[in-house]
């Protein structure tokens, strides 16, 4: 886990406790989809899989998730957001999430689908085909 003094993984500039890590743990739920998309970033980053699985749609949630333990995501960049604000049911967010795998660095690039599913932001999935660079 990030130490709280340094900044959340998601690129803002709050501290992880502050800013993804109270929607990881449960206290709050991410109020737009970009936030939801950010601290799904950050739960890549902190190895954090209950709260990926807890925050992906009952329609596209996979049964499992193993993430590969070389894999390092490193910065977010959110290039553009359609609807999925405080007062919306569906949006989008297309991003770009930074990687490095031993010495080698990459990058995904989705548009992704979210909406709200019992009141809370859920990811769906991809727009458009997943890219990585």
């Amino acid at each position: 886990m990030p130490t709280p003094a340094l900044p959340c993984p998601c690129g803002l500039p709050a501290a992880y406790p502050e800013c993804c890590g109270r929607f990881h743990s449960g206290d709050r739920q991410a109020p737009t989809a970009e936030l939801l998309m950010r601290s799904r970033f950050s739960a890549f980053a902190v190895g954090d899989t209950a709260y990926l699985l807890r925050s992906w749609h009952s329609s596209t949630r996979p049964a499992a998730l193993d993430l590969d333990p070389g894999q390092r995501w490193e910065r977010l960049e959110i290039l553009a957001t359609e609807r999925g604000g405080m007062f919306e049911t569906e949006g989008s967010v297309e991003f770009r999430a930074h990687y490095r795998e031993g010495r080698h660095t990459g990058s995904l690039h989705e548009h992704s689908a979210f909406a709200r599913e019992t009141g809370a932001w859920v990811y769906v999935g991809p727009l458009s085909p997943v890219d990585f660079d």
